[in-house]
């Protein structure tokens, strides 16, 4: 069994913060990049960030560059995206992928193999 969960979703006033937590089990998380992406109603879904298996590279999507931060905890077998700044067009349904490749591109458009269920983002006051 591969499964990824994340969690820390919900509502976030703009300029606020919140942080997300990608928790995986079923493989080792060494091997793997972890991505997070959102998907909005009516869009297509957005690749956010992505950290290698080593943590040594991570990239960002433009909408989100220099707000948020991507970080890993091998050894907790977690992965976690920081989101501070927030803005009502953060508003989504956020996701954690995991590539077995361990390598990060920019942009992000690699195949992830393995994803999570999703958590909602609210945004607003």
């Amino acid at each position: 069994q591969l499964q990824l969960v994340e969690s820390g979703g919900g509502l976030g006033q703009p300029g606020g913060s919140l942080r997300l937590s990608c928790a995986v089990s079923g493989f080792t998380l060494d091997y793997y990049a972890i991505g997070w992406f959102r998907q909005a109603p009516g869009k297509e879904r957005e690749g956010v960030s992505c950290i290698s298996s080593s943590g040594a590279s991570t990239v960002y999507g433009d909408s989100v560059k220099g707000r948020f931060t991507i970080s890993r905890d091998n050894a907790k077998n977690t992965v976690y995206l920081q989101m501070n700044s927030l803005k009502p067009e953060d508003t989504a349904v956020y996701y954690c992928a995991a590539t077995p490749g361990g390598v990060c591109y920019d942009p992000l458009g690699q195949v992830y193999d393995y994803w999570g269920q999703g958590t909602q983002v609210t945004v607003s006051s």
